[in-house]
């Protein structure tokens, strides 16, 4: 026999401890927190923080992926759909899967793919919207409809609207209108859901640019005047005001303001040559341009319109075609020579990333567009798509 008052063991009290579930862990003071204070002390940690967090358990899976979360952390990374404002372009998408696309982006991690090819040279001009994307082809603008996950095209148009009797130069999409202008000189309206159009002659020359804003148009030519056209109920195509300039006018861009006027002149230390080919708004008073002398510049109206507030140059002396920007901190371009776009971050001096896509042969990047995954880049013969979903 034991000793009185010695433990006895387990087998003494017929394995009852031993058949005993273990006692569950007491819930973690953690959850006994608000949600709100939850996400206030998550939102101090970094993107590869929030991460390892979301693989601890559901809870904090849900909870870490969060766009609250991420927010932050997006409006510092290159092309993940908000302004330097703040404002969402990309709304639906969650914020957590743009921020890795956006990596891709920085690192140069894409597919590349080449999905339009036509068999005479062009200067082809495009825009992208929705689902869609319209491409210029000669004297016609076709509009192809993008593959799911935004990859391809589907292999025949869905529409084409054509009426210039010469090849597209430029042409803008704006709030469901068409507007080009063309060799021949005119400048043609299309509706895209009917059957309306108008068309009229705007120029003696080619219309080398337009824009399009507000029931205003402006229009650029090689016979050095730049116009602007009112689409009011009966004073369509009546000319309301022209500028002359000293050289054939390639690139045109209406302010946010929506002035209606010149107001001034950007720039005084161009030497000759230094053509403007291509101008993007950023914000009423923040743009872009890039031209034959090499350079992307960055002009802020409120400051100075004689002198820009940041420059890059192209490392390879090429002239560069077109410009494009996030709105925020990345911008991309195209240039004259051997197909090469550039992704650019605005806080660094130097390129980032580059892509040539004209191999074997030599064409120049006439337009570009992108959106939070995939960038499209128009050449001489082919479409060319870069998809930043899939290194």
């Amino acid at each position: 026999m034991g000793r009185k008052g010695s433990p006895r063991s387990p087998q003494a009290e017929g394995g009852s401890r031993a058949a005993s579930p273990p006692s569950s862990s007491p819930p973690s003071p953690l959850w006994a927190l608000p949600e709100e204070l939850l996400l206030l002390i998550c939102s101090y940690l970094d993107a590869q923080a929030l991460g390892r967090l979301g693989q601890v358990c559901r809870r904090l899976r849900f909870l870490s992926s969060r766009d609250l979360l991420w927010r932050r952390i997006a409006r510092g990374c290159l092309n993940s759909g908000f302004t330097q404002l703040g404002t969402d372009l990309a709304a639906g998408i969650p914020v957590k899967e743009r921020v890795k696309v956006s990596q891709n982006w920085r690192h140069g991690r894409c597919r590349r793919e080449t999905v339009l090819k036509w068999k005479c040279n062009l200067m082809p001009w495009m825009e992208l919207d929705g689902e869609y994307l319209y491409l210029s082809q000669a004297e016609n603008i076709q509009a192809y409809q993008l593959c799911p996950g935004g990859t391809g095209l589907q292999r025949h148009p869905q529409a084409i609207f054509s009426g210039h009797q010469e090849d597209v130069c430029r042409f803008v999409l704006v709030n469901s209108h068409i507007v080009s202008g063309g060799g021949d000189g005119n400048i043609v309206l299309h509706k895209i859901h009917g059957s309306y159009s108008v068309k009229f002659s705007a120029h003696e020359q080619e219309v080398n640019c337009v824009d399009f804003q507000g029931g205003l148009i402006v229009s650029g030519s090689r016979d050095r005047t730049a116009k602007v056209w009112s689409l009011s109920t009966g004073r369509v195509g009546q000319c309301l005001h022209t500028v002359q300039t000293e050289d054939r006018v390639w690139s045109i861009a209406i302010s946010p303001l929506l002035s209606g006027q010149l107001l001034t002149c950007l720039g005084t230390d161009f030497h000759r040559g230094a053509g403007v080919l291509d101008v993007f708004y950023e914000t009423p008073s923040l743009l872009l341009s890039c031209g034959y002398d090499t350079y992307i510049r960055y002009w802020d109206i409120r400051t100075s319109t004689r002198k820009c507030v940041q420059e890059w140059e192209e490392p390879h002396d090429s002239a560069l075609y077109c410009i494009r920007s996030d709105k925020n901190h990345m911008i991309a371009s195209g240039s004259s020579y051997y197909g090469v776009v550039r992704l650019w971050d605005k806080r660094q001096t130097r390129c980032l990333q580059s892509f040539h896509l004209s191999s074997p042969t030599s064409s120049p990047v006439y337009c570009l567009r992108f959106s939070t995954t995939h960038l499209y880049a128009a050449l001489a013969s082919a479409l060319h798509v870069l998809d930043f979903t899939a290194p």
